[in-house]
């Protein structure tokens, strides 16, 4: 088992910001914040599983082949090697906390598909 995140760390993307709330042996916690027009790359991860659980705002959620309109309250779980993606189309931030299981978490453990910034 390996998890490479340690609480605290953080990081700015593009479209926003993530921040590690918790980490364990199999399991990472994070808050994402989308600002409004952000979109995160379409991607896949071998690795780890996640469980997306929005806390505010609205979003577009990319689930392998379908796109889910979710709000707070509302939550997703994307199975290690599904595609998905998330996207802020309103004018408010979208806050979500994304919990992460597996034996091996780490960043850079992501296959990009298509990237709006460039870094697929």
């Amino acid at each position: 088992m390996a998890n490479n995140y340690k609480k605290g760390d953080h990081d700015s993307r593009p479209w926003g910001t993530w921040e590690v709330l918790d980490s364990g042996d199999n399991f990472c916690v994070k808050k994402i914040k989308v600002i409004p027009g952000g979109k995160l790359s379409l991607q896949s991860h071998r690795f780890r599983a996640e469980h997306w659980i929005i806390v505010e705002g609205e979003a577009v959620v990319t689930l392998g082949e379908d796109k889910l309109n979710k709000k707070a309250d509302e939550s997703v779980y994307i199975p290690a090697e599904t595609k998905h993606r998330i996207q802020n189309d309103s004018s408010a931030e979208v806050i979500f906390i994304e919990v992460q299981t597996g034996d091996n978490l780490d960043e850079n453990d992501i296959i990009r598909y298509e990237d709006v910034y460039g870094r697929a």
